[in-house]
């Protein structure tokens, strides 16, 4: 039987970015302050769903690295969290960009950089869960090869 490798739920850079959305957050709204660029670029709602989405994404990120119970629905509630992510950090660059145009090249350089890597960590989840499926599949099939079914008309 091949061996499955899940990758570490406990990425250090994932992890800090996820710890880091949330405060960004709520310090964007309790102290009513906004980056000049997703003032100028974002209509108000869109603003308001962009800071309650930095700490929607953070709680879930690190609820997903931290879920107690099956690593298929820690895998999928991270996963979510980093689509998630990579929307609002891409709503961000494309602000930043919008407003700096060049001289704001290297601030969103690294906000890009964020949502890539979000991205790259969601298809390896992706894969994992795929992983996971087969390994399960495998599992019944083996069972189910080695006398382990159960007649479905009960047994005398």
């Amino acid at each position: 039987m091949p061996h499955n490798r899940i990758r570490s739920r406990h990425q250090p850079f994932e992890i800090a970015i996820m710890a880091t959305a949330p405060v960004c957050g709520v310090l964007l709204i309790v102290l009513d302050v906004r980056p000049q660029s997703v003032a100028m670029a974002m209509p108000g709602p869109i603003q308001a769903g962009w800071e309650s989405g930095l700490i929607v994404v953070g709680v879930a990120g690190l609820l997903g690295v931290l879920w107690p119970g099956r690593l298929s629905t820690g895998l999928g509630i991270e996963l979510a969290s980093l689509l998630m992510l990579g929307t609002v950090t891409g709503m961000y660059a494309v602000a930043l960009t919008v407003v700096t145009g060049r001289q704001g090249v290297a601030a969103t350089s690294f906000i890009v950089a964020v949502a890539v890597g979000s991205g790259w960590r969601a298809v390896q989840i992706v894969l994992d869960l795929r992983r996971l499926t087969r390994a399960g599949q495998t599992t019944s099939l083996a069972g189910l090869a080695g006398g382990g079914a159960v007649s479905a008309g009960g047994g005398t």
